[in-house]
């Protein structure tokens, strides 16, 4: 407790607060100034038309706009078409961006600004804290992420806040308050991102390894408490276990089928596009809850019959996690991919030299490395682009490249 009441009397909060403005007005910036009457992606426009129908009061379903569209709309998660709803993009079909859905996201990555700052700060001390919140204020994927209607830019704030409950829960003789309410926060964010689930199971394991298996038993049932009523829903409408939503079975296809490259969705492969509308013409009116077992079924299948292949397709997944340059980069502007390559590039240096400035001060955010990790495992399960890095792994290394400012500690 005491560690912890230090770090905060040494958080530079009037710092904080600035970087956060300033974060504030450079996503708005970029939304209104920039990013304007651009089409929407398929994503965009099916968690808007899910907004629509929550907000009209029909229920978590697609509307009429929708389900007259050209292509089946996939299963969903419920978390950010409610967000979407409560912040009144609900409305209207639109054909771009909503203004309130750029204003309120940038609301809340300036709140994530703010948050990257106390984790650097009590990693390594203010100056690391005043780094990585002006780092994040302006860098250009945490920037861009605010002006799209993406799960991503309400859910990596969401992340360094569990981590921060997390690890605030190691650190006090008795975290079983902070623990639950961290188990809470991530049953709420995997209702955003289901792939988080992963976080769960290796912060599960990792705290019975510790030897702390209360805190392992609350943050599991924290989080089911959140996520079992929904659970519950689904199988009542499905009549199917679907945990959260079924755009699981697709995406682990899309990584793991014998056109898949390695990186990058649909969108960014237009063979495994054909391939995917010929799998799905064998299987004509089915439900996306329906197809679900048969990706799956599909993917396992390939990968058993041809585990040389799966496994040369694990390294390249590897490698465009680490390197980017796969179709989901170079399928946007010349600008986009300069933006976002160089600022990667910069600030995975910049962790690199934190990493080891820190030394034995590492573990004081291990909530951050395992959401970290977490979504390192969830892109060799499915596969790596920018939008599954972007809202654990980024984070992470922008905080570390904060702790590059700070005096390496003993015990490296």
């Amino acid at each position: 407790m005491a560690a912890d009441n230090s770090a905060r009397s040494a958080y530079p909060w009037s710092w904080l607060a600035t970087a956060a403005i300033v974060g504030l007005v450079v996503r708005l910036v970029f939304s209104f100034a920039y990013w304007t009457h651009q089409p929407l992606t398929r994503d965009e426009l099916e968690y808007l038309s899910l907004a629509r129908s929550l907000a009209a009061g029909h229920g978590f379903v697609y509307d009429e706009a929708m389900l007259t569209g050209s292509f089946v709309p996939f299963g969903r998660a419920p978390g950010y078409p409610a967000f979407l709803a409560a912040i009144g993009a609900g409305g209207d079909v639109v054909t771009e961006v909503p203004a309130t859905v750029k204003i309120a996201q940038s609301v809340v990555g300036a709140i994530g600004v703010v948050l990257v700052g106390v984790i650097a700060c009590r990693l390594g001390g203010p100056r690391a804290g005043r780094a990585a919140s002006a780092i994040a204020a302006v860098y250009p994927p945490l920037v861009w992420v605010a002006a799209r209607v993406f799960s991503e830019s309400l859910f990596w704030p969401a992340g360094l806040a569990i981590a921060w409950v997390f690890d605030r829960a190691l650190e006090r003789d008795n975290g079983t308050r902070d623990m639950a309410v961290a188990g809470v926060l991530t049953g709420l964010a995997v209702l955003v991102r289901p792939a988080l689930i992963i976080f769960v199971a290796l912060a599960a394991v990792w705290l019975l390894m510790r030897r702390r298996p209360g805190l392992a038993a609350v943050l599991v049932v924290g989080s089911l408490a959140v996520i079992g009523p929904w659970t519950a829903r689904n199988y009542l409408v499905h009549h199917r276990l679907v945990l959260v939503a079924s755009d699981g079975g697709i995406t682990f296809w899309t990584g793991n089928n014998a056109v898949a490259i390695g990186e990058g969705d649909l969108a960014a492969n237009p063979d495994m596009r054909r391939a995917e509308r010929a799998l799905r013409a064998q299987y004509p009116g089915l439900s996306e809850e329906q197809m679900e077992p048969i990706y799956y079924r599909e993917a396992l299948a390939w990968m058993r019959a041809h585990p040389g292949a799966w496994m040369s397709l694990e390294l390249r997944k590897f490698f465009y996690l680490i390197v980017p340059i796969g179709p989901s980069y170079t399928l946007h502007s010349s600008r986009f991919l300069i933006a976002s390559v160089v600022s990667y590039g910069a600030v995975a240096t910049l962790a690199i030299m934190g990493w080891f400035r820190l030394g034995a001060g590492r573990r004081r955010a291990t909530g951050v490395w395992l959401l970290a990790l977490a979504s390192v495992a969830v892109c060799l399960i499915f596969f790596p682009q920018e939008r599954f890095r972007l809202p654990s792994i980024d984070p992470a290394l922008v905080v570390l490249a904060g702790a590059a400012w700070t005096r390496r500690e003993p015990g490296a």
